[in-house]
């Protein structure tokens, strides 16, 4: 436990945090990828270049500075941070690393303000929650390996199939190379994949965009413009092909209650909840999928959308198109309104709401869920990195 004075000095603090915190952990990762380049593999270098990493690292700095003598107040966020580490397969021996480079990171950004007490006193308050991920990260890791095939740490997968879906985004499936059970896991989790791009080690998280139980694993991957880890997929991953997987992960999960289902996607945001539509459709709980695209040539699944609509009809879909051809004949056009998303609603606001998709795009519909009512535990979004701030109002 912290002592008092401990407490004291790293709430003070605070105010140093909110003006430099971004200019700290900024430094912060070029320490660290200077000093320790083995760990960078463990970082998406385009979050660093956007600034995304960092601003997000800066904000949970914070919030545990501010929060440092009542950590229950952080008991929603820590969930997340603890499955992103598993994820990536983070384990103790990286804990003293990222301590050392943020002590050396506080002190040479504030100077002469960061005093040998101040030090210690991060040092000690580091300690702490390192011990706390730690300890709930290990928890995680034992369960997976626990699991009736489960597995702790890379396993090798063989891709069995790769399937084009749209002029941009691919499925790869995924078996077990030693032909055994692989693990079950919730719709709307996601793997990571082990790469080597150009002598480069590469982790990178991709959604599950099969159902639970197919006895493979399928992820969906968007080819963007200067991606490397997603153009080596597309381009040098083949069938026949075995790469190394880490085991599901993530917070953002389909619960099991039998409210009506919105979901509600733009872009390659439709790989999670292909999961979830695929898993729920039996269910019999009203389902409406709305999926916003540019037109046709970039929509990918609709075939399997509607092949599941057919079998289920609970299931009803609406197509959202900004920038439709000339022969397409989306539900509507432009973008998710307000209006569209009230109509999919029940009368009486009660459903459940999921939606993922680009930044903008989750900002309004977040809005627009806030100026519905819709209850904020029965509201569920997820980031395609790191967490950002979905309060600013978008025109």
């Amino acid at each position: 436990m912290l002592s008092a004075q401990t407490i004291a000095t790293v709430k003070a603090t605070v105010p140093a945090l909110q003006a430099q915190g971004e200019t700290i952990t900024t430094h912060f990762y070029n320490i660290m990828f200077s000093e320790y380049p083995e760990v960078k593999a463990y970082f998406n270098q385009a979050h660093q270049a956007q600034g995304t990493q960092p601003r997000a690292l800066a904000n949970s700095v914070l919030a545990y500075a501010a929060n440092i003598d009542r950590l229950e107040a952080l008991k929603d966020a820590l969930p997340t941070i603890i499955q992103k580490h598993v994820s990536l397969d983070i384990r103790p021996e990286h804990y003293p690393i990222v301590g050392s480079c943020l002590l050396k990171a506080i002190r040479e950004v504030l100077g002469e303000a960061a005093s040998d007490e101040i030090i210690n006193a991060w040092a000690e308050a580091y300690g702490q929650l390192a011990d706390i991920l730690i300890a709930a990260e290990e928890a995680v890791y034992s369960a997976h390996a626990a699991q009736p095939g489960g597995w702790r740490g890379p396993r090798r997968f063989r891709l069995s199939r790769k399937q084009q879906e749209s002029e941009v985004i691919t499925s790869f499936y995924f078996e077990a190379e030693d032909g055994g059970e692989i693990m079950s896991f919730q719709p709307g989790q996601y793997l990571t994949i082990l790469l080597s791009v150009d002598g480069e080690p590469l982790r990178r998280n991709y959604s599950l965009s099969c159902a639970p139980g197919e006895g493979y694993y399928r992820i969906s991957v968007k080819r963007e413009t200067g991606g490397v880890a997603s153009n080596y997929l597309h381009d040098q991953v083949n069938e026949g092909d075995v790469v190394e997987l880490l085991p599901p992960s993530g917070e953002f999960v389909l619960t099991s209650a039998h409210r009506p289902l919105v979901l509600l996607t733009g872009g390659v945001g439709i790989t999670p909840a292909m999961s979830m539509l695929k898993a729920a459709a039996p269910s019999g709980r009203p389902i409406e999928f709305v999926h916003a695209a540019l037109n046709s040539k970039v929509h990918a699944f609709q075939t399997e959308v509607e092949e599941l609509m057919a079998q289920h009809p609970n299931i009803r879909t609406r197509y959202v198109y900004s920038e439709p051809l000339e022969n397409d004949q989306p539900h509507a056009q432009g973008f998710v309104s307000r209006d569209l998303l009230a109509s999919v609603l029940p009368a009486n606001g009660d459903a459940d709401l999921y939606f993922i998709g680009p930044k903008p795009f989750m900002s309004m519909i977040y809005r627009f869920a806030s100026e519905l009512n819709l209850p904020r535990d029965q509201v569920r979004f997820e980031f395609f990195g790191p967490a950002e701030s979905l309060d600013t109002a978008v025109a």
